[in-house]
């Protein structure tokens, strides 16, 4: 089997590690085998939180080049790791903004958007952008970034995982009351990503 290194990063109360280990449970569903890790860092106060997913290896670790998927639930933290990419690497991120603490004392200067796409074009294989924010509020659901941006990687990262063995993850790991909205998150996270300007 083909190793797939998917790295995930976002801001704490985001749910990249909830997307991580149902990504696990998906491939334990599967039968695929997959390792993960998480750094939570300072994510109760919304610091910055990684975590990995390796598919089809022993060893969770990711060093620099190596990411075949980034999966950034904010714009900023998808250069914050850029150094994880190549040149064939695929990023998802959110375009939803959350300002780090530097940018809200005035202390810092958040790129433009454009800026931060333009600058990952140049130096991956595809950037697929949306906004996994509003497309959890137009599900009812605005903790659901976590769901849509697995939808997005189950649709756009080419990741030996379908998107039946989410979904059972999602229905058999998710809080029940929040089942029916977190799968709804998911499938439009997968319409959002498919019809994405990828370049």
């Amino acid at each position: 089997m083909q190793i797939k290194r998917v790295f995930f990063v976002g801001v704490g109360g985001q749910g990249n590690i909830l997307a991580t280990k149902l990504l696990g449970e998906a491939a334990l569903v599967s039968g695929v085998p997959i390792s993960i890790s998480e750094t939570h860092g300072m994510a109760q106060r919304g610091g910055v939180v990684e975590s990995t997913a390796v598919i089809g290896a022993q060893s969770p670790i990711i060093s620099d080049g190596e990411a075949d998927v980034i999966s950034a639930f904010e714009p900023l933290e998808s250069l914050r790791v850029l150094e994880k990419a190549n040149e064939n690497t695929v990023v998802i991120t959110s375009l939803a903004k959350i300002q780090p603490f530097t940018v809200s004392i005035g202390a810092g200067i958040y790129p433009e958007t454009n800026e931060i796409l333009d600058y990952l074009r140049s130096k991956v294989r595809t950037v697929v952008a949306f906004d996994a924010m509003a497309e959890a509020k137009a599900a009812n659901n605005p903790l659901g970034v976590n769901m849509v941006m697995l939808g997005a990687l189950v649709a756009v990262g080419d990741i030996p995982i379908s998107e039946a063995a989410l979904r059972t993850a999602i229905e058999t790991t998710t809080k029940k009351a929040l089942v029916a909205a977190n799968l709804k998150c998911f499938e439009r996270g997968m319409r959002a990503a498919a019809n994405a300007d990828s370049q």
